[in-house]
């Protein structure tokens, strides 16, 4: 399995992908031409040295055995720059008397701009029938290496908005309490919109005042920062490399916004550069790391059964093709698992 960037001629497989992803993956919707669009935008910035607020990252895994891709992960290098990023921040309202003896703390959700300016995780998607053997840990992590080896590109703080609750016709119980009183669309179509870069209509439809959540619906209230039972484990993988849940919320499905530094996500932080050391087979002892190149138009990342010695890493001959390179090239590398 490889990881590698999107190229024009990936559309219509990506579209294919896009089409199995179902309603709530915000950034991978089957749009002949947002996805030429957001392709157009990956191959430019890999080829020139744009502003952060330009600047878009797209990968693909790809099956080598089969040339099938079969998964997509994304970045974008700063959010809202050009259109304002919204989301809900979790507060609390305090309502007391001590005449009545009376004391309530009450929820509440504020419309913020305060994620503005971030580096997202985003598109992150893999067709079920991969969703085994660490391809899942791969394509999400793999990101991590590139902005490593490559950080200039991106902003300090780093988030990934996580894909909150809906039912299988892709209702979410949280726009059906909230959203749907402002907006005369459903919840599909809103998502769509702001998508495409439509947002202009949040800011003029959604409530400016602060939202008691005691006034939602059971089911809004319990979707709050909560994820798609699809997205858990995408969750946990985040939450190892050191992503956190700080109290903002997307405005459409509620689903959480999950931050970390980018000098502080465990993959970043312990990856190592090593020469490439070829040998015929993988070592005994080895355990799973995932190992890139450090091209920049060339990026390629895969994982490798191996174990470190001083300052090479040894390396199967079909690893190194996978990522394009020969024997005592410098490479990238990092331990599959926080446990390791």
């Amino acid at each position: 399995m490889l990881i590698r960037p999107v190229v024009p001629a990936d559309l219509d497989a990506l579209l294919a992908l896009a089409a199995t992803a179902g309603v709530g993956v915000t950034t991978l919707q089957a749009n002949p031409q947002r996805l030429g669009e957001r392709i157009n935008a990956s191959v430019d910035s890999l080829n020139s040295t744009p502003e952060l607020a330009d600047a878009s990252y797209l990968f693909v895994l790809e099956d080598d055995t089969t040339q099938k891709i079969v998964g997509i992960c994304g970045i974008e290098a700063a959010l809202g720059m050009h259109d304002t990023w919204y989301n809900y921040r979790v507060g609390l309202s305090v309502h007391a008397s001590r005449e009545l003896d009376i004391y309530k703390q009450l929820p509440t959700l504020f419309l913020t701009s305060d994620l503005t300016g971030s580096s997202e995780l985003c598109s992150l998607f893999l067709a079920p029938p991969y969703r085994k053997e660490g391809n899942g840990a791969l394509l999400s992590k793999s990101r991590f290496l590139f902005m490593a080896e490559f950080p200039e590109r991106f902003a300090e703080r780093v988030i990934a908005e996580m894909r909150g609750v809906s039912d299988e016709a892709g209702q979410s119980p949280f726009w059906e309490s909230l959203g749907r009183h402002f907006f005369t669309m459903d919840f599909a179509k809103a998502d769509f919109l702001s998508y495409v870069g439509s947002k202009s209509f949040i800011a003029e439809l959604m409530p400016k005042h602060p939202i008691y959540t005691c006034f939602l619906s059971e089911a809004a209230q319990a979707a709050l920062g909560n994820v798609h039972p699809a997205t858990e484990p995408a969750r946990a993988m985040l939450e190892s490399e050191g992503f956190r849940y700080q109290g903002y919320v997307d405005i459409f499905d509620a689903g959480p916004s999950l931050e970390c530094s980018l000098s502080d996500i465990r993959a970043v932080r312990y990856s190592t550069v090593y020469q490439s050391l070829a040998v015929a087979a993988a070592p005994k002892n080895g355990t799973p790391w995932l190992v890139s190149n450090r091209s920049l138009t060339d990026f390629r990342v895969t994982l490798a059964i191996t174990r470190p010695l001083e300052d090479s890493l040894p390396l199967t001959s079909d690893v190194l093709q996978r990522l394009n390179l020969e024997n005592g090239a410098s490479i990238r590398a990092v331990p599959l698992s926080a446990k390791a």
